[in-house]
């Protein structure tokens, strides 16, 4: 008889019920933007639970963009934003990338569908001043090395730049949201020698063709750049599965 492999059900951690509640009580009162909820005090006597567990609860929904919290002050309903939500998305997607070869493929194939629309735009959208912005973002990330973490990070911002010159105001949020959660695999992909100045000399080729004016070769560029990426990407998981093979 096969040994059955046991799966245990993770326990809820107390202040995940208590973000329920609130979340229930903000739909049940009608809370709208602005709205302050009951004090720290309030909401422990409510629910029968510590104030820890609340505070954990309520910082919890500040990083997910449902509530904005000021020192002294209740917490209040934050206003609904595009970025908001896709930060209280990312966890989710996150472990989707980690389990899922194909959400993994379908949202590097979205993106580069996404950076290219984007980038033709910016060829036609950019002003002067948004074009030197861009060119020192590229400075920066030059500047960067050896430091690969600030690399990564320079690299993301130089995208979400090419996001903001379009003027679509979603899409420096998505753009960044797309960025971060390709980010750990990224982290990977820059650790191999000479992949940093392969990917500094693809974004001047992009810088290049957004102060040419040319949508085609900014197009080639972007495209060029975000496939070898996937390509690496790619080698990248087959060395992983290679390795796992080998237990």
């Amino acid at each position: 008889m096969n040994k059955v492999e046991k799966e245990p059900i993770e326990r809820r951690r107390l202040y995940q019920e208590v973000m329920d509640r609130i979340i229930r009580m903000i739909e049940d009162d009608g809370l709208l933007p602005g709205d302050a909820l009951p004090a720290e005090r309030e909401l422990s006597e409510r629910y029968c639970v510590g104030r820890p567990a609340v505070r954990e609860a309520l910082q919890n929904m500040a990083r997910m963009g449902l509530l904005r919290l000021v020192q002294g002050e209740r917490a209040r309903v934050a206003e609904p934003t595009f970025a908001n939500l896709l930060t209280s998305i990312s966890m989710t997607t996150s472990g989707i990338l980690r389990s899922s070869e194909k959400g993994l493929s379908d949202l590097k194939e979205a993106r580069l569908l996404f950076e290219i629309s984007m980038v033709r735009l910016a060829v036609e959208r950019a002003t002067e001043p948004d074009i030197e912005e861009l060119a020192l973002r590229l400075d920066e990330q030059r500047a960067s090395l050896p430091n690969m973490a600030q690399f990564v990070q320079c690299d993301m911002r130089f995208h979400c730049e090419i996001a903001r010159i379009t003027g679509n105001s979603i899409f420096p949020s998505l753009s960044e949201a797309m960025t971060r959660w390709l980010a750990e695999f990224y982290r990977e992909l820059v650790r191999l020698p000479g992949s940093e100045q392969v990917t500094l000399q693809e974004h001047q080729s992009i810088l290049d063709a957004i102060m040419a004016r040319d949508a085609d070769a900014g197009e080639r560029a972007m495209r060029d750049h975000l496939t070898r990426a996937n390509t690496l990407y790619q080698r990248i998981e087959e060395r992983g599965a290679a390795v796992e093979q080998g237990k």
